[in-house]
């Protein structure tokens, strides 16, 4: 479990992939074989306080110069599989989305036009030199994306309390196997049961992006930082995917009261966050 440290933790919750080290191209395999038998890897706080650490000096640096060459290893059944960190293309594609997320004087000062635009610059110029790169991690804030529970199953759900300087965790892993089929049975029901809206258009989008991985690959859903925004009661008695998971059934089934009262459920329990993300 991730350690607590003096480093702010901001409430950011992440999906990851794992794959196995036969999905890789050659060098890169070899690299990351060697990697998994260091035994010495580094965890989520790791990254967390590295990527936050670009952004002390003045300027602040929005994208690392290189690509981190680390990642979260796992054994899945005997199989090493890794999920590497990229934090350089998911800062550039964090960066895209901050005009979004800010309003333009708070995003100016806290990254200055010139510093955004000469990174704008410089993801141009990479894409065209890797134009099918893709992330093995995503990242919200102050939420889980309702989308990405439908990957997974409350019976995948792990959680610990956490203990001294050991920080709560609250995860669900599931073979991409099950994630996938998970999303085209969700999508053929929503698509049934309601007009285009984010859910759908966010089922399609992370199911599109799960279809670029090895299918003996594992899905992580991870709260992250999160955990932290979360009373510890609520956070052990979070039950969100199998909220998802009912609403779903309900719909399937031609069940709208159903499905309303699972919808009710999730929004009361993500209530807590909704107000402290508003304090903030």
């Amino acid at each position: 479990m991730p350690k607590v440290s003096s480093v702010i933790i901001p409430y950011a919750t992440y999906l990851r992939v794992y794959e196995p080290l036969a999905a890789f191209p050659e060098p890169e395999r070899s690299h990351w074989a060697r990697y998994a038998r260091r035994g010495d890897h580094p965890s989520c706080q790791d990254e967390l306080r590295r990527s936050l650490a670009d952004l002390l000096p003045t300027p602040p640096v929005p994208v690392p110069v290189h690509e981190s060459s680390d990642a979260f290893v796992l054994d899945v059944d005997g199989v090493v599989c890794v999920c590497p960190w990229r934090t350089r293309l998911r800062g550039w594609q964090a960066l895209g989305e901050l005009a979004e997320e800010l309003p333009p004087a708070v995003l100016d000062a806290v990254l200055p036009p010139v510093v955004r635009r000469q990174a704008a610059q410089d993801y141009e110029r990479w894409l065209v030199r890797n134009p099918d790169a893709r992330p093995w991690i995503r990242t919200a804030t102050w939420q889980v994306p309702l989308n990405w529970f439908v990957l997974v199953a409350d019976e995948e759900r792990e959680y610990g309390k956490g203990s001294g300087d050991e920080a709560p965790v609250l995860r669900y892993r599931t073979p991409m196997v099950q994630a996938r089929r998970r999303v085209a049975r969700g999508l053929r029901t929503l698509k049934e049961s309601m007009d285009e809206g984010p859910l759908i258009d966010g089922l399609v989008d992370v199911g599109r992006w799960l279809e670029e991985f090895h299918p003996r690959s594992l899905v992580e859903l991870d709260y992250g930082g999160l955990v932290h925004a979360l009373p510890a009661g609520e956070l052990e008695d979070d039950h969100s995917a199998a909220d998802v998971a009912e609403g779903i059934e309900a719909l399937r089934q031609g069940d709208g009261a159903a499905a309303g009262a699972a919808y009710a459920r999730l929004m009361e329990r993500w209530r807590t966050v909704r107000d402290r993300r508003s304090a903030n």
